[in-house]
């Protein structure tokens, strides 16, 4: 909540305002309503609740890997997640206003110069592309400028309510207590190898009781006989064809991405004045300094100077013949730029890239093709809606439309051929024998529909059909109980002082923290070695294909030498100086907003809602 991370707020704004200009292209929602409602004498905009809960449509989408609706969003409470937010930024405002907190114009025009979406391609700031920006997203020059005016309030606001917020040491001490506390123990495991001989093979009557008493080990799940029509892009993608020429203008319109200049990875550090750039140039070329102790001395990390891949035709035409002329990785400059005189370090040479139409022309069919095949399927989903509300039946809908019908026998564990798509799975599992078919949208752009013909419920497999099934699972359990036997008696043997060496064993010492991994063991084999006394005593820890022996010896705190001790200790503080001042911040804005009141018209609410549909 300090430092970079102090911004929430005024990112959220700007996340409304901003990330939403890559194209949402949103209106003025509500027709004529223009507020939502009032936190005290702060009206509450009904299209920041709209570009918000689109923002978190779109991510949610993006997570998903589908279009969410407005109505799972409504179903899960994520349009309720996005008017607490939007209220709660409101309820700041009206309390920034009150108690006459804001920031002057100089600050605002800053933030709005620094903005990425408003630079041009000299990475200035660029009138022209601010005020068209604007104005494809149904915003105007006045209303955002004291959008971002507010934010920077609600900021100062936010700094002088948490600045100085810490959580107390002893917290991510106690934590790193718990996280980086270590085991020494010694540990060996006992397998089939050890017995004598293996178990023999039983007789029928032996199977039979063992199938009698572990009836579980032998049952089929619930299974669902179904009938279904499924259409999707790969079944329409063999009716494809394009013409070459749509394949070569592909080529074309991503040339970028097959012909590629040398390329350079750039780092540019910006020096206060001339006679410090000529000097810090002449320390590196002598080997008084280097670039990393140049930026330690500015605050400075390669993060904050870094400009990635560039091309010669990226940087100014000094700075691109300097750079452009090294033969090999190094430091260049001073240069003089827009922002004063700079070095600049080249980390990498990417070479030049060309790859020709021939070698992708099969790559591009295929995606161009798959998309082509999506689309028909897009075109066929109306008249499969009509067919299935009119109360076709499936196999009317195979034969009028491209869809194929199939059965299938679903398990709940069976993910694989028509059960692979979830979607798919989740609608055999919600239907039941009698229900009228639904279409189902895939997660591959294709289109399903079922009918449950039977669910027959979980039953024994007769033991005559798995006879050979029950005697591997006996065998299987008659030497996991040898096993622990055998474990059990050399645990014996060397509780009673027998010497492990003796006894042909070979133990592997350890010595971890609790998130340690050691091969070849059950997950939950550390665990347990956590649970254990250091009291030197030999304990069994039993597994399904071995049983382990093992002797913890002494509980050790956190090492403090190691540099990832310390690093996780001030990862945990800084977590936790975070989460103390975010709970600090929400209580306070749930009190200014209780102080001021607020007014909400769902009416106007449920006009973006529906809008969005």
């Amino acid at each position: 909540m300090k430092g970079k991370t102090a911004n929430v707020f005024v990112y959220i704004l700007l996340g409304m305002l901003i990330l939403g200009l890559a194209g949402f292209g949103i209106g003025n929602f509500g027709g004529g309503i223009t507020s939502m409602g009032r936190v005290g004498e702060t009206e509450i905009d009904v299209n920041d609740y709209a570009r918000a809960l689109q923002q978190r449509l779109r991510s949610a989408s993006q997570q998903a890997g589908r279009t969410v609706s407005v109505a799972e969003a409504r179903e899960t409470g994520l349009d309720r997640q996005v008017l607490v937010q939007v209220v709660a930024s409101a309820a700041l405002d009206e309390e920034a206003r009150k108690r006459g907190i804001s920031v002057g114009d100089a600050r605002v025009a800053q933030a709005i110069r620094d903005m990425p979406a408003f630079q041009g391609l000299s990475g200035g700031f660029d009138r022209q592309a601010y005020e068209f920006t604007l104005e494809q997203n149904g915003l105007n020059p006045e209303g955002f400028e004291r959008d971002v005016r507010e934010g920077a309030a609600r900021d100062l606001l936010q700094g002088a309510v948490i600045g100085g917020v810490a959580a107390p040491a002893t917290f991510a001490d106690t934590l790193i207590g718990f996280l980086a506390e270590r085991r020494s123990f010694v540990w060996t495991p006992i397998t089939a190898s050890a017995l004598a001989a293996a178990p023999a093979d039983p007789g029928t009557e032996t199977l039979r009781a063992f199938y009698d008493a572990n009836p579980d080990q032998f049952e089929a799940p619930e299974t669902r006989a179904i009938t279904y029509v499924l259409l999707s892009p790969e079944m329409m993608r063999a009716e494809i064809t394009l013409p070459e020429e749509t394949l070569r203008r592909a080529y074309e319109d991503r040339i970028d991405e097959y012909v590629q200049p040398e390329r350079r990875i750039v780092y540019r550090l910006v020096m206060p004045t001339q006679e410090a750039a000529d000097q810090a140039m002449a320390d590196l070329a002598s080997g008084a300094t280097t670039f990393d102790d140049l930026l330690a001395a500015r605050g400075l990390d390669l993060e904050d100077i870094g400009l990635g891949e560039v091309a010669r035709d990226d940087l100014p035409a000094a700075a691109a013949d300097a750079v452009f002329g090294l033969e090999d990785t190094g430091d260049v400059g001073p240069i003089e730029t827009d922002l004063g005189p700079a070095i600049y370090r080249v980390a990498a040479i990417l070479n030049p890239r060309e790859v020709p139409f021939e070698d992708v022309r099969d790559d591009l069919f295929e995606e161009l093709a798959l998309d082509e095949a999506r689309r028909a399927v897009a075109d066929e989903i109306e008249p499969l809606n009509d067919l299935v509300a009119s109360g076709a039946t499936l196999e009317e809908i195979a034969a009028e439309t491209p869809a194929v019908l199939d059965t299938a026998e679903i398990t709940p564990d069976l993910a694989e051929g028509i059960a692979a798509y979830p979607a798919f799975r989740e609608a055999v599992q919600a239907q039941d024998v009698g229900d009228f078919p639904e279409l189902i949208e895939l997660d591959d752009g294709g289109v399903a529909a079922l009918r449950v013909d039977e669910i027959r419920p979980p039953q024994v497999h007769p033991f005559e059909e798995i006879e050979a099934d029950v005697r591997d699972a006996w065998i299987a359990d008659a030497t996991q109980k040898a096993v622990q036997a055998q474990a059990e008696t050399v645990k014996a043997l060397l509780d009673g002082g027998t010497r492990p060496a003796s006894l042909g064993l070979s133990l592997q010492s350890e010595e971890l923290t609790r998130d340690a991994f050691i091969a070849g063991v059950p997950q939950f084999f550390l665990p347990s070695v956590f649970e254990m006394q250091a009291d030197g005593v030999w304990q069994i820890i039993e597994g399904p294909e071995a049983s382990y022996l093992v002797r913890l010896d002494a509980i050790l705190p956190p090492d403090e030498t190691d540099p990832d001790v310390d690093f996780l200790t001030g990862l945990l503080q800084r977590e936790a100086d975070q989460g103390f001042a975010q709970d600090i911040f929400d209580a306070y804005a749930t009190a200014v907003q209780a102080e001021a009141g607020l007014q909400l018209d769902q009416a106007a609410v449920n006009a973006v809602l529906s809008q969005l549909q």
